[in-house]
C-alpha cells in the first residue's frame, strides 16, 4: 500500500457514507484535471514571448523600456529585438528552442513510464511539477538579470521539457487506477479540455506582462505548476484500495470469474489479488505487442505534429499577418483551445455511441486535413473569418489529438491481455504520448526552418500541416478496417472468460487473439 497523503484522513472524514468512492472519484478526477492544467498552462508562456524577443521593430511599441522609434531612423531592423534574437535566423534559434524542449519532453516521457510504475505516482508527479516550474521561471530571470547568452536559454528549454514529461504518464495512471476501464469517451473528454484551459490561461497570464516585463510571463506560470505541485503532494491518492475504497469494477468482476473456475483454486486466487499499488510493471516491449498501440502512437505523431505546430508558432503567425499587437495576438490564440475544447469532448461522446475510436479518429483527420489549408488561405480576409475557420480548424483537429491520448491510452493500457495490471498504463500513456511527442518537436522545428516571413513562407508551413493530417489518418486503416470488418459481422467487443492459466484471462473476438 503506497503511503497515505498528510490530507488523506481529511479527505476521509469528508467523504464517509455508502458513496464515499464517488466522492474520492471525483475528488481524484477534479485534482489530476488542474493537476495537468498548469503542465500546460506553463507551456505557454514561450510561444506568447516570440513575438517580443524577435519582433517588427518598425511597430510602436508602448513599453516604458524602449522609445518608439522608426525602424529606418534606428538604423537597424532589429534594435528592440532581444538578443540573441535580434539576427535574420532568429526564427530557425526560435525553433530550436521548440525543438530542443519538445525532443527533451518526448526523450523524458519513454523514461517517466518506467520510473512512475516503480516509485509513488504522488511523490513522482510533486517532484516533477516543481522542478517544471523551476525551469520555466529560469527562463524569465534572463531579463532581470540581463541574459543573452542563447546556451541559457535552449539548456533551460531543454531541462524543463525533460521534466514537463513527469505530467501525463502519471496522471493517465490515476485517473484509470480509479476509473478502470469502460466506455469514458465522453467523461475522459470533458477531463481533457485541461489540456485546452491550461493553454488558454497560460496565454492570457503570459499575455498579460509580454509587452510590460516578460520575464513574468514566465516567472508567474512557474510559480502556479510548482504550487500546484505542493496541492498534490498533500491531497493525491493513487490508488482506491489505499484508503479502503472499492476497486474499479472490471477488477472486481475479473476477480469473481477467477474465483469459481474451481474450488481448489479459491485460496491460491485469493493470495493472487495483490493491492494495486503492489501490482508489478510491465516491460516495454510487452506494452508495444498490445493490439493498437503502434497504429496509434504513428498517428500521434502526426496529430501533435500540427498541433504543437498552432500551439507555438499562431500567436507569432497572428502578429506577423495582423495589425494585432503581441498582447491582442495572444488572446485571440486562446480561440484555437475553444475550439479543440469542443472537438475533444463531441469526439468523445461519438466514440462511446459508436465503440470506433479508430474510425472516428479518422474521420475528424480527414476533415482537418483540408481546413488547415483554408484556413491560411481565408482566415485573414476579415477577423469574422478569422475566427470561425481558427475554431472549426481547430475543433477537427485537436479532436483526435484528445480521444488517443485519453481514452484510447487508458483502454489499451487496461487490454485483457495485461491480466488486469493497473501500473500498465503507464508505460503505455508514455510509448503513445512520447512517439507523438517527437512529431510535436519535428513541427515547430520544421516551421522555424521553413522561415516563415511573410504570407508565401506560411503557406508552406500550412501545406506542411495539411499532408500531416493526410498522414496521420492513414496510419489508422488498418484499425479503420478491423472497425468495420466488426460492424458488419455483426459482432460486438466481447470479453469472452478462458479458464485455462496459461492463457489471457480474456479473449477479445476483434482482436483474434
Amino acid at each position: 500500500m503506497a503511503r497515505l497523503p498528510v490530507m488523506a484522513p481529511v479527505l476521509h472524514a469528508c467523504f464517509r457514507g455508502r458513496h464515499q468512492t464517488l466522492y474520492h472519484k471525483i475528488a481524484v478526477l477534479v485534482l489530476t484535471f488542474f493537476t495537468y492544467m498548469t503542465y500546460h498552462l506553463s507551456r505557454r508562456p514561450i510561444s506568447i514571448a516570440k513575438g517580443v524577443w524577435h519582433r517588427n521593430c518598425s511597430i510602436p511599441i508602448n513599453n516604458l523600456e524602449y522609445p518608439i522609434f522608426n525602424a529606418s531612423e534606428a538604423g537597424n531592423p532589429n534594435w528592440c529585438d532581444w538578443k540573441p534574437f535580434d539576427t535574420e535566423d532568429a526564427e530557425t534559434l526560435l525553433g530550436w528552442l521548440d525543438t530542443g524542449y519538445l525532443f527533451a519532453y518526448a526523450v523524458g516521457m519513454f523514461f517517466s513510464g518506467h520510473i512512475a510504475e516503480r516509485m509513488s505516482l504522488r511523490y513522482f508527479l510533486f517532484g516533477g511539477m516543481f522542478l517544471s516550474g523551476l525551469f520555466t521561471a529560469a527562463v524569465g530571470l534572463a531579463q532581470f538579470f540581463d541574459i543573452h547568452n542563447y546556451a541559457y536559454f535552449i539548456t533551460m528549454m531543454i531541462v524543463g521539457g525533460f521534466f514537463q514529461a513527469t505530467g501525463w504518464p502519471a496522471v493517465i495512471a490515476v485517473v484509470a487506477n480509479w476509473y478502470g476501464k469502460g466506455r469514458r469517451g465522453f467523461i475522459m473528454g470533458v477531463w481533457n479540455t485541461h489540456t485546452s484551459l491550461g493553454n488558454i490561461l497560460g496565454a492570457v497570464i503570459a499575455g498579460l506582462f509580454v509587452d510590460y516585463n516578460w520575464a513574468w510571463s514566465f516567472i508567474v506560470p512557474g510559480a502556479i505548476i510548482a504550487l500546484m505541485g505542493f496541492v498534490v503532494f498533500l491531497f493525491l491518492i493513487e490508488y482506491p484500495t489505499d484508503i479502503g475504497c472499492d476497486p474499479p469494477e472490471e477488477q472486481k468482476t475479473d476477480s469473481k470469474s477467477m474465483a469459481v473456475n474451481s474450488s481448489d483454486d479459491e485460496g491460491e486466487d485469493l493470495s493472487e489479488r495483490k493491492v494495486l499499488s503492489e501490482q508489478p510493471p510491465v516491460s516495454l516491449g510487452r506494452a508495444l505487442m498490445i493490439p493498437g498501440v503502434i497504429e496509434f502512437s504513428l498517428s500521434l505523431f502526426f496529430c501533435k505534429l500540427v498541433s504543437y505546430t498552432f500551439l507555438f508558432w499562431l500567436p507569432y503567425y497572428i502578429q506577423g499577418t495582423t495589425n494585432l499587437s503581441d498582447e491582442q495576438s495572444a488572446d485571440f490564440s486562446t480561440l484555437f483551445d475553444v475550439g479543440g475544447v469542443l472537438g475533444g469532448i463531441v469526439i468523445g461522446l461519438l466514440s462511446d455511441l459508436s465503440g470506433a475510436s479508430a474510425t472516428v479518429s479518422f474521420l475528424a483527420l480527414v476533415i482537418s486535413a483540408p481546413l488547415v489549408y483554408i484556413y491560411n488561405a481565408f482566415g485573414y480576409l476579415s477577423l469574422a473569418k478569422g475566427v470561425g475557420l481558427m475554431m472549426l480548424t481547430a475543433f477537427f483537429t485537436n479532436a483526435p489529438y484528445a480521444l488517443i491520448t485519453t481514452a484510447v491510452s487508458a483502454d489499451l493500457g487496461t487490454h485483457p491481455t495485461l491480466h488486469g495490471n493497473a501500473k500498465a498504463l503507464a508505460t503505455v500513456a508514455a510509448i503513445i504520448d512520447g512517439t507523438g511527442t517527437v512529431g510535436a518537436a519535428l513541427g515547430p522545428l520544421l516551421t522555424g526552418i521553413i522561415n516563415p516571413t511573410g504570407k508565401t513562407g506560411w503557406n508552406y508551413v500550412f501545406i506542411m500541416l495539411a499532408a500531416a493530417e493526410v498522414t496521420s489518418a492513414l496510419c489508422l486503416l488498418r484499425l479503420v478496417y478491423k472497425d468495420f470488418k466488426r460492424a458488419c459481422s455483426g459482432n460486438e467487443y466481447q470479453l469472452l472468460p478462458v479458464h485455462s492459466r496459461t492463457l489471457p484471462k480474456y479473449h477479445s473476438i476483434s482482436d483474434g487473439f
